[in-house]
């Protein structure tokens, strides 16, 4: 029985051997195909801490993970591999001297989801360095020499989720990165933090949706204080945002050569934040976001009344929409309140509630009061104006100007008569008294004599009796004399 169990063994030793070589066979893989130094194991490919100035030559088309790490690495050129590594998907570089990458060396490596590249001499990031890298997920840069990074140089990553840029001598926020959704759609996490940034776009940062402030890390910066900064993180600390959570200590900014915390910059008296409410006008339209801090959330609204909201419109002017936001259509007064979004992930829970205000009345309608008001004070101006114009700049008659005599009017109606205002030529006249020169008198025509008629008018032939003593001391007409039609009304004289 011994002799039989050996021979056995014996047997199956070369039938291991012989599968383990047609299995090797099957994928093309061959215990030569390591290069030297290296480490391989399946489809990973180790070749850290090797000195190496080189990137090895005839990798295996079938790896998946290389590891570069800890070399001596200056250069990644265009020609780094002579095959397409279709398979790769992880690639470390950290840790060596890299200070020049061409921007066509990773076109072998299109699969590519995980690059590191951090603990390297690089300064710049070109123009469309990493464009080709469309699958990336995750880009490591951190702890290098960056000073600037071009507006173009992350264009077509489509997929990047995680940028770390940290620990670098970056001095201008890149907020292409995150202004432009459309740029880096996939990004939920940025790493600025323990750079030179001073200045920040605080408007563009703020209308950032909460998922991806959450994953925007800006501590260790020397920025300047002034109150927006503080609003800004201050609002940040309110959603209790990760990134501001995680680093309230190395969240500061100088002024005056002095460092605050950017919660309580107390030398320039900033107002105390308080969370913004949404207002609206009658009849207008509103879209309310449930703005949480994970992507993909289930998300229910609930009114003031404490009523569910529907995903449709029924008797009222709310509903929810397929992205969980809040619209209101033709918003009315009883509409305003308090209301609250349950916000339900895999990996937590959010509840946030949001007030609306509604003005009762429509946006245009205080201007068009105020349009009333301006027209009706101008029409007033605008008659004053004409009156004053009326009363003093009117042209006299032409016989008012002086040395002329006015046109007599003979063959006009006897009705019509010249009453005097002013006083005789003669200076003695009126006794010389000092209201003697202007005598106004009041007459009433009445007919006493034969020669008047009705009303006081004169019958035509007659003339009005002259008193006596006045005989000759009207030498010559009163330039203002005025001509009026007698009646039984008092005139003036």
């Amino acid at each position: 029985m011994q002799h039989q169990s050996g021979c056995r063994g014996i047997w199956l030793l070369p039938l291991s051997l012989f599968l383990s070589s047609l299995g090797v066979a099957r994928t093309g893989r061959s215990l030569l195909s390591c290069p030297t130094g290296c480490l391989c194991a399946s489809n990973i490919l180790s070749c850290t801490k090797r000195g190496l100035s080189n990137v090895p030559q005839s990798l295996p088309r079938y790896t998946a993970f290389l590891d570069l790490s800890h070399n001596n690495l200056t250069h990644l050129r265009a020609q780094w591999t002579t095959i397409h590594l279709i398979h790769l998907q992880s690639l470390f570089l950290s840790h060596n001297h890299l200070h020049f990458i061409s921007t066509e060396a990773f076109t072998p490596v299109p699969g590519l989801r995980y690059l590191d590249l951090s603990s390297n001499h690089l300064k710049t990031l070109d123009e469309s360095l990493f464009s080709e890298l469309k699958n990336l997920e995750v880009l490591l840069l951190y702890s290098n020499q960056i000073v600037e990074v071009d507006r173009s140089a992350f264009d077509d990553m489509v997929n990047l989720q995680k940028l770390y840029l940290s620990q670098n001598q970056i001095a201008r926020f890149p907020v292409e990165l995150v202004k432009d959704r459309s740029k880096l759609p996939s990004l939920t996490l940025l790493d600025l933090s323990s750079n030179k940034l001073k200045l920040l776009p605080t408007a563009d940062l703020q209308d950032l949706p909460a998922w991806m402030k959450n994953g925007l890390y800006l501590h260790n910066n020397s920025l300047s204080c002034d109150c927006e900064i503080q609003k800004l993180f201050t609002h940040w600390q309110y959603r209790q945002l990760s990134s501001v959570t995680d680093f309230q200590e190395d969240l500061y900014c100088m002024y005056s050569k002095k460092m605050y915390s950017v919660f309580n910059i107390t030398t320039l008296n900033c107002s105390e934040f308080k969370e913004c409410a949404f207002e609206a006008y009658l009849g207008e339209s509103l879209i309310i976001s449930c703005d949480t801090k994970q992507q993909g959330m289930t998300k229910e609204w609930v009114t003031p009344n404490n009523e569910k909201v529907l995903n449709e419109v029924g008797n009222g002017t709310v509903k929810v929409l397929q992205n969980g936001s809040l619209q209101f259509e033709h918003i009315r007064v009883e509409d305003q309140g308090l209301y609250t979004c349950y916000a339900v992930g895999e990996a937590f829970n959010e509840t946030l509630s949001v007030e609306v205000k509604v003005h009762n009345f429509t946006r245009h309608g205080p201007h068009d009061t105020l349009n009333t008001a301006y027209t009706t004070l101008v029409g007033c101006i605008l008659s004053v104006v004409l009156v004053l114009i009326y009363l003093y700049l009117t042209p006299c008659r032409c016989w008012c100007r002086a040395g002329e005599r006015p046109t007599s009017h003979q063959g006009d109606s006897l009705s019509s008569s010249m009453l005097s205002t002013t006083p005789n030529h003669d200076p003695m006249a009126g006794g010389g008294g000092k209201d003697s020169g202007f005598d106004r008198r009041v007459a009433f025509l009445e007919p006493t004599g034969p020669g008047q008629g009705q009303n006081g008018k004169l019958k035509p032939g007659n003339t009005l009796p002259v008193p006596e003593g006045a005989k000759g001391q009207r030498k010559m007409s009163d330039p203002e004399s005025v001509s009026s039609v007698f009646s039984d009304t008092p005139i003036v004289v």
